[in-house]
């Protein structure tokens, strides 16, 4: 994680969420989190809904330029979909540790397992387009998923590492029900866990730390 080619300005991408974390606990002081105010919404959280998933698409176009991907035209979630064949992000989980009710654990990208569109997605992308007709659709719920997803984003990408040389120390070993502190230390999160045996592998760092570039390009151009 720490390799300078692994990802080009990771703590760009880093400080960018931790301000929406940060936003969102100080909304968290005027919308109890918990279940019962899900439906709400507001300009505020209209606001970090929009910031979120705009970090959301940065870093997923991060991904596909560094692994070389070049698909033509703008690049929507169509592109951005297919970095689930790579991370298996269907299957994280992160859990809200105040939360008040059954609502504490989300799965935002499990839509993609599937192939269905992302609730908080398209609520962003409705409220970005017409705000006026759509505000309702920017949801206290919609944001804590479109958060959850963030989160979901970076550990795929660096783990628990923040920066080059820090690392989030975390709570527990993950025996009990396999969440860990993620990036921030706020968020707990639990990483996919269900790969295909196919899609295993094991490699040597030490023996490829020696090579000029030891990384491998993911071929985005052939996932469907």
């Amino acid at each position: 994680m720490d390799h300078p080619l692994f990802a080009e300005a990771r703590e760009h991408f880093i400080r960018a969420f931790l301000l929406v974390q940060k936003d969102l606990q100080t909304l968290f002081d005027y919308i109890e989190p918990s279940d019962q105010n899900l439906p709400c919404h507001s300009f505020r959280i209209h606001e970090l809904l929009l910031r979120t998933c705009i970090e959301i698409e940065a870093n997923c176009k991060a991904v596909l330029r560094e692994n070389g991907y070049t698909a033509s035209g703008d690049w929507n979630m169509r592109d951005y979909r297919k970095l689930n064949a790579s991370h298996r992000l269907s299957s994280y989980e992160v859990r809200i540790p105040v939360w008040r009710g059954n609502k504490s654990q989300r799965q935002p990208f499990a839509n993609w397992a599937t192939g269905k569109a992302l609730p908080w997605y398209t609520a962003y992308n409705a409220t970005k387009h017409d705000r006026h007709e759509s505000f309702d659709q920017a949801t206290f719920q919609h944001l804590t998923d479109a958060v959850c997803g963030l989160v979901a984003l970076l550990t795929a990408q660096f783990l628990h590492h923040e920066f080059p040389g820090k690392a989030v120390t975390p709570v527990g070993d993950g025996r009990y029900d396999g969440f860990r502190m993620a990036i921030g230390g706020f968020f707990e999160v639990k990483m996919a866990c269900d790969w295909p045996p196919e899609e295993r592998y094991f490699f040597n760092w030490n023996e490829l730390a020696t090579l000029s570039d030891p990384f491998d390009q993911f071929d985005y151009s052939r996932v469907s």
